[in-house]
């Protein structure tokens, strides 16, 4: 069973910046191709920010973070890492790690998880 440990998340003013790493530390589930991450806020839904393809790193992001965070991995050590800049207070949410299957086509979120990490606390004050 693969597991993935997530790091990074803390406290950091409105504008700052912060990284987040997650690795997968039993190594990649069969039939995966990309990693990703995802947030959740109190009382909100689970939300889509981006993924990752291992293979030619290939990237997805959603409209809320494009321009400010930006996805990248190290494939021989099993890990991304999410680098979050001008973060607004807006961004307060559990930040989740996730490992899948990002397939051709129209299909949002475009990451299928087959695993999902246990999260990280990102608090941003104003």
């Amino acid at each position: 069973q693969v597991l993935l440990e997530e790091s990074g998340g803390g406290l950091v003013q409105a504008g700052g910046s912060l990284r987040l790493s997650c690795t997968a530390t039993s190594g990649r589930a069969f039939g995966s191709n990309a990693m990703g991450w995802f947030r959740q806020a109190p009382g909100l839904e689970r939300e889509f920010l981006t993924a990752i393809m291992w293979s030619g790193g290939n990237t997805n992001y959603a409209d809320s973070v494009k321009g400010r965070f930006t996805i990248s991995r190290d494939n021989a050590k099993n890990t991304v890492y999410l680098q979050m800049n001008s973060l607004k207070p807006e961004d307060t949410a559990v930040y989740i790690c996730a490992l899948g299957i990002v397939s051709s086509g129209t299909a949002w979120p475009p990451l299928r998880v087959t695993v999902w990490g246990q999260g990280t606390q990102v608090t941003v004050s104003s």
